[in-house]
């Protein structure tokens, strides 16, 4: 008998305190009452995110002065930082759902109140976040919550959580298969893998399918184009061209960050009413003059899109630059949300005046690889970036070959440049210890 056994026997009142008292699997039905329970809340959320957005912003009212777009912008920043200093609402200042899943993944009873009001008042603000970050965070909080009551164990609780986003995603995104990839690329799990892939399928495949049977809008299809059937070596070498585009798009999202960051830091320190505030007088007076980069960007899109030739090439560049400044700023102020549909916007406004500047080249392909690129360096989720810039796109087969051609580029040059920031680390290191010796 091994030591173990032994001690079973010969301290029966020990044992009993070690034996797990919660479930350590998530089981198959519970895996689908969560997704049935995250896609009936996704498609609620959104559906009075939708209508608190036409009350406000598309009565007649509002649409026929133009100065109510500043108003609107402070009242709703005002909101948030009042949810955000007493009912302590998340934010993403630090840091998104994902510091949160790996930290702590048990109910959040305090906080979901105050992120589910942050979550409606930053998508109405004007602000530059997208509605699949502030999901997150809400399905994170109902997720631990059901675990809890389910008596599951708390190491199967990601597993839990992650099913429970890919039901609210697949049904956003539009697509059966798009967060199992997601969760897969970005979560890797030790130990169970097929059984999380599983798990994500199917509660990713309910979500997806309650959307469309509700017939309830998705984004898939959202930034289509002619697409490219021609499969020729000038276009693979476009498509290296344009994930070096797209790379550069990428590194300018993160030099913003950090750069408003350490601005916002420097100014307001941990004074988060006054940081928001700050951030949505800069807001306000930016979108009273180019009303087209408020928001995430995912309806104003399709005006532009419509006529691009109407803005000409240095205009759309002027929103790509604006609209990732707001993104950068809005995070850093406070405001809740993410960062996927605002960097879809600047991609495609970027591809767009590319377009216009070489017309021989197909838009499609143009979008669909500035997208790829972008996505994949800002997610570090290769796989992921293509197949949702294929989604979005309606991309046909060959024009998935020149989306993985920009998004490789895309990762050997992020590669290139982590290998840069070790060494200059390395360096930095073993400077300070030469100068303390």
């Amino acid at each position: 008998m091994t030591p173990k056994d032994t001690t079973a026997v010969e301290h029966p009142a020990e044992q009993a305190t070690t034996v797990p008292t919660r479930e350590a699997v998530p089981k198959i039905w519970q895996i689908i009452f969560i997704a049935l329970i995250i896609a009936g809340f996704t498609i609620a959320w959104l559906a009075v995110w939708g209508v608190l957005n036409t009350a406000f912003w598309e009565n007649d009212f509002v649409t026929s002065n133009r100065w109510m777009i500043p108003i609107g912008v402070l009242f709703f920043s005002l909101l948030v930082g009042l949810v955000g200093k007493y009912l302590h609402a998340d934010n993403v200042i630090h840091g998104g759902a994902g510091e949160k899943l790996g930290t702590d993944i048990r109910p959040s009873y305090a906080t979901f109140p105050g992120t589910l009001l942050s979550s409606f008042f930053s998508l109405l603000s004007g602000a530059s976040v997208g509605p699949e970050g502030a999901l997150a965070f809400l399905v994170v909080d109902i997720c631990s919550w059901v675990s809890v009551k389910l008596k599951m164990a708390e190491k199967t609780t990601l597993e839990f959580t992650l099913a429970g986003l890919a039901a609210a995603y697949n049904g956003i995104v539009g697509s059966p298969l798009f967060a199992a990839l997601f969760a897969s690329e970005m979560t890797p799990t030790e130990g169970g893998g097929l059984r999380f892939i599983a798990w994500n399928l199917l509660a990713g495949v309910i979500g997806y399918a309650l959307f469309a049977v509700i017939g309830f809008p998705a984004f898939a299809k959202s930034i289509a184009f002619a697409p490219v059937n021609e499969l020729t070596l000038l276009y693979m070498i476009d498509a290296i061209v344009v994930g070096v585009i797209g790379s550069l798009l990428a590194l300018f999202i993160g030099v913003s960050f950090q750069g408003i960051g350490k601005a916002m830091d420097r100014v307001f320190k941990d004074r988060l009413f006054e940081r928001i505030i700050g951030g949505g007088l800069i807001i306000a007076i930016v979108v009273y003059f180019v009303p087209e980069v408020m928001f995430s960007g995912e309806d104003q899109i399709h005006t532009i899109i419509a006529s691009p030739v109407a803005y000409g090439a240095l205009i759309l560049l002027g929103f790509a630059i604006l609209k990732v400044l707001l993104l950068a700023l809005s995070f850093k102020s406070g405001y809740l949300g993410g960062a996927i549909f605002p960097t879809l916007f600047a991609a495609t406004m970027v591809a767009l005046a590319i377009s216009l500047l070489f017309p021989a080249v197909p838009v499609a392909l143009l979008v669909t690889g500035v997208e790829a690129a972008a996505v994949t360096l800002l997610l570090r989720a290769p796989l992921t970036a293509i197949f949702l810039t294929s989604v979005v796109a309606l991309a046909s087969t060959n024009e998935i070959v020149y989306i993985i051609i920009a998004t490789v580029t895309a990762v050997v040059i992020g590669s290139v440049l982590e290998t840069q920031r070790k060494q200059r680390a390395m360096k930095k290191a073993e400077s300070a210890k030469r100068t303390d010796a």
